[in-house]
């Protein structure tokens, strides 16, 4: 392990909620939650005053509906999410060339392997900076952990939460890491966590006092190894600058469970050309065709067939689909259907098994197979508008908006932009045709070129503490 805390780890606060109320002033300093508004739908992201209630990332939403009636709900825009993903990691990627991002919202930067940082006042120096930046450039905010390993890195940015700064001084690790819990520790989920409560172990002290042999006897030999190792805070695992696509898949989840057998048929061809267009648009190829069902009783099945060499054929994976989804009992209903594609690689050989004459050309994300107009489910027929709330709207004399809620032939639409007061809010008919889809706008304004925005960022708001830290893990 280092002997400096050289490696960074950022976590942007409840990234998909901070950034839906930076784009709609009515809603900042309010509860706001994002994710599946369908019966079957799951918390995204809660902001942290509905965090207040008890609402949390992958509850079911309608339990956080009972928890927070009067949050504001919303479903995710996540080309939006994306594009400002991408403004925050360029802002890491210009402090060093190894930076492994985890998610949209979450990466590790390595500050030694680009000279950010060589010790703990550097480092610490690189970490406000970049904290600064990140306000100037998006207009939200990220927490920050510093440390000699990725594990006390992200432990590090856990306790800054939100809106923070914490550097865990070299030597000051284990002081840091006793008092824990054991579910703090990378791969201690809740089975693993109640496997060790039931055994008296719930600090990471106890891990400790236990031994590493006592950890083998109840985990097994690699994970209790492991386990020993990170509650000692040895951890080598190195910035890692790309990781190598091992799958393309797609899948979705249906408020209602589909019993129809052709209508499952018509959803596996729909999900075949999504992934498709997915693989083509990485540039990729692959061998395995994988069809993932979950049934109405929750059961999950999975079924694969390899290939004789990588395709990015539409038919042939469709094909492939059909053949694994006849071996697949359906009977009692659907929730969710996934198609992937793995065994991936950069070329594509021609299958024996594809047809050349007559096939299908993929245009865009929203087009499904052709299917003959008299064996078309009525339930698969196209909505003409699909106003979902949170979503941006303009309107041909009010400007631009969002949508607030929809239902019974109307839509609610409150008009603000991330730069205005608060706006009104009017109510139209769904097929109002001064009314359309819109492209979200900037958080924010841009600048004339030679304008130092960073500069004047107050990038010093929330704690900056060293050594052991004074927030709880998991905010």
């Amino acid at each position: 392990m280092r002997n400096a805390p050289t490696i960074l780890h950022l976590d942007m606060d409840a990234f998909f909620a901070q950034a839906e109320q930076a784009s709609k002033p009515s809603l900042r300093g309010k509860a706001v939650v994002v994710g599946g508004l369908g019966p079957r739908g799951v918390v995204a992201t809660a902001s942290y005053e509905a965090r207040v209630f008890g609402v949390h990332s992958a509850m079911p939403m309608a339990q956080a509906r009972r928890l927070a009636p009067n949050a504001a709900y919303l479903t995710p825009r996540f080309t939006f999410y994306r594009a400002i993903s991408d403004q925050v990691m360029a802002l890491l990627r210009a402090l060093s060339p190894l930076v492994e991002p985890l998610s949209l919202d979450e990466a590790f930067v390595d500050l030694e392997a680009g000279g950010a940082a060589w010790d703990s006042d550097s480092a610490r120096l690189t970490g406000v900076r970049l904290r600064a930046d990140i306000r100037a450039v998006t207009g939200l905010t990220g927490s920050v952990g510093l440390a000699a390993s990725k594990m006390l890195a992200k432990i590090a940015s856990e306790q800054a939460k939100p809106n923070g700064l914490v550097l865990i001084e070299p030597g000051t690790e284990r002081a840091l890491l006793g008092p824990l819990s054991v579910r703090t520790l990378p791969g201690v989920g809740p089975a693993t966590g109640d496997h060790l409560r039931r055994a008296g172990i719930t600090t990471i002290d106890e891990i400790v006092e236990a031994g590493e042999d006592e950890l083998v006897r109840l985990l097994g030999k690699a994970h209790g190894h492991g386990l020993y190792a990170m509650a000692l805070a040895r951890d080598e695992r190195p910035v890692v600058a790309e990781r190598e696509t091992k799958s393309v898949s797609v899948e979705d989840t249906y408020d209602v469970d589909i019993h129809d057998r052709l209508r499952v048929g018509l959803e596996v061809q729909r999900l075949a050309d999504r992934c498709v267009r997915r693989l083509r648009g990485a540039g990729l190829s692959g061998r395995t065709i994988v069809l993932k069902v979950r049934r109405y009783d929750f059961s999950t099945l999975t079924r694969s067939e390899t290939l004789r060499g990588p395709t990015d054929d539409p038919a042939v994976v469709r094909e492939a689909a059909a053949r694994l989804l006849d071996s697949v009992d359906t009977t009692g209903g659907v929730r969710l259907l996934g198609v992937g594609v793995s065994g991936l690689a950069d070329y594509t050989q021609e299958d024996l098994f594809a047809q050349a004459a007559g096939e299908q050309t993929l245009g865009s994300e929203e087009e499904a197979p052709a299917v003959p107009e008299e064996t078309r489910p009525a339930a698969s027929a196209p909505a003409v508008h699909s106003w979902r709330p949170g979503h941006d709207v303009r309107h041909a004399s009010l400007g631009h908006g969002w949508v607030q809620g929809s239902g019974l032939g109307r839509v609610t639409v409150r008009f603000e932009t991330p730069d205005s007061e608060p706006g009104r809010v009017r109510t139209f008919r769904v097929d109002d045709p001064d009314l359309e889809p819109a492209d979200p706008l900037p958080l924010v304004p841009v600048r004339p070129s030679g304008e130092d925005g960073a500069a004047r960022a107050d990038g010093g708001t929330g704690p900056e503490q060293t050594g052991v830290g004074s927030g709880a893990v998991g905010g």
